[in-house]
């Protein structure tokens, strides 16, 4: 008799699981293909042979698949990357884009409109949980598997805890109080209720000190990025303990990047894959070969555009700014009455026969960003503005003047809003943790409302689950 144990976060399947005691070959087959998926941008091989649950864990070449797995979702769907993900979806729902779409839950998210019911903003839910139960799946097999050595077992553990917590930092910061999930036991996460969110924080800074410690021997398979090693942990940290005002770790994290990493001089360079800034990126397959930012950003005709830099943006930058020249670029309509800008970070199209740019997840700029608030809050001044001028001489810009820390720290605001434009929602956040939101976003948007800071639990996952209430205020 076949049963059927699928895995749920709220109402949606997390993962499958085994069909019966003695599935036939074909269904193994499918199972493993599913399990799997299109995983060869991290240049592992799925498994050829068929396997069962039992042994995915036995052999690091099938653990491997695993994870490349979950570097593919982070990708291709959801929040981190994907069509509909946060570089796009906060740019709007911010100051730094206008939208000229026509999807109806990403027009809500423009205009502030947002419902429970938003499709993407499920989908986002829906994927993060996905992504985590992956995660937990395969930390829970390692551990219990008797055929991988320590050190295998330390560098997926480690890769696994720090997606865990990577993901858990992106739903914090877009929901508030969310589940912290660390487990694939699918009784208590169809009952899981939300954390608090300092507590989330703590549990985040948990897992990533854990990874940090497990994958301090693991230097990367790879030189071109694409997996998570020691430094992607600690460039983590260091954002999360930026974002809980530990000043001393976030400085102290921050320095140990900036100590191994350099930042590329040359502005044309620093989206490239072999850029030496990059801490951890995500590598296109064999298709799409490029990055969907770069699709999704570069304007080819008016009418016919999605998104546009907004106003507001493009005033903030200064006279002289070289990233203005390198990282914008601009399309006029066939009249030559309408001329849009565009993020022009990534140039290359998806569809070119050689892949010269990957989608970066963490960069050394953001580091000096990060050191140079540290460091303001902590009373050094003097060492917040080196900082502060490593990124503005690299664009072309003079040293800061003498300023007191008020003058300081906006011109740190400043500079993070101008390096980061139009990367997974940096302006967001810091408008959001800064408190800035209201006063920034009230003067941006017309339906702007207090409320917005946090978006709404999906209305489906708090029907399936009522531990999940109370809903976020305003919706």
């Amino acid at each position: 008799m076949k049963t059927h144990n699928t895995i749920y976060i709220g109402k949606y399947p997390c993962s499958l699981a085994y069909l019966g005691a003695r599935p036939t070959i074909a269904v193994l087959s499918l199972l493993i293909f599913l399990f799997f998926g299109c995983t060869d941008f991290v240049e592992v091989d799925p498994p050829k042979n068929i396997l069962v649950a039992e042994t995915v864990f036995d052999q690091p070449a099938t653990v491997e698949s695993a994870l490349a797995n979950l570097y593919h979702d982070m990708r291709e769907q959801g929040m981190v990357s994907g069509g509909t993900g946060l570089t796009t979806g906060l740019g709007i729902y911010a100051d730094e884009l206008e939208y000229y779409g026509n999807n109806a839950d990403f027009s809500q998210i423009y205009l502030h409109g947002v419902h429970a019911g938003n499709n993407t903003i499920l989908g986002w839910w829906r994927q993060a949980y996905h992504i985590i139960y992956s995660a937990n799946d395969i930390i829970k097999g390692v551990e219990l598997s008797d055929s991988l050595t320590e050190e295998e077992k330390n560098r997926f553990k480690g890769q696994s805890l720090f997606v865990r917590a990577y993901i858990h930092s992106l739903l914090t910061q877009l929901f508030g109080n969310v589940p912290y999930i660390t487990t694939t036991a699918y009784q208590e996460n169809n009952q899981v209720s939300r954390m608090p969110e300092d507590q989330v924080m703590e549990h985040i800074i948990r897992d990533l000190e854990e990874a940090s410690d497990l994958l301090s021997d693991f230097g990367g398979l790879s030189d071109e990025r694409v997996l998570p090693d020691h430094y992607a942990v600690k460039a983590l940290l260091a954002r999360m303990y930026l974002y809980a005002e530990n000043w001393e770790e976030a400085d102290a994290k921050a320095t140990e990047l900036i100590a191994a990493f350099i930042l590329e001089p040359d502005l044309d360079k620093v989206f490239l894959k072999g850029s030496p800034e990059t801490i951890w990126q995500l590598k296109a397959g064999n298709s799409p070969r490029n990055t969907r930012e770069a699709t999704q950003f570069i304007i080819q005709a008016i009418p016919g555009q999605n998104y546009a830099l907004s106003e507001n943006l493009m005033s903030n930058f200064e006279e002289g700014d070289q990233r203005w020249d390198h990282w914008v670029g601009s399309m006029s309509d066939t009249e030559n009455t309408t001329t849009l800008y565009y993020p022009f970070k990534y140039k290359a199209d998806l569809n070119e026969e050689e892949s010269v740019e990957y989608s970066i997840v963490f960069r050394l700029a953001e580091q000096y960003l990060i050191r140079a608030e540290a460091r303001l809050r902590s009373g050094d001044v003097n060492g917040a503005r080196s900082d502060l001028d490593a990124i503005r001489n690299r664009a072309g810009l003079a040293d800061m003047a003498e300023a007191g820390e008020n003058t300081l720290m906006d011109a740190i605001v400043h500079e993070r809003r101008i390096e980061l434009f139009a990367e997974r929602g940096h302006r967001w956040f810091d408008l959001k943790r800064t408190g800035m939101a209201g006063q920034i976003m009230s003067q941006a948007k017309a339906n702007w409302k207090d409320t917005d800071v946090l978006f709404p639990i999906p209305e489906s996952e708090l029907e399936t689950n009522p531990n999940l209430a109370p809903q976020n205020n305003g919706y």
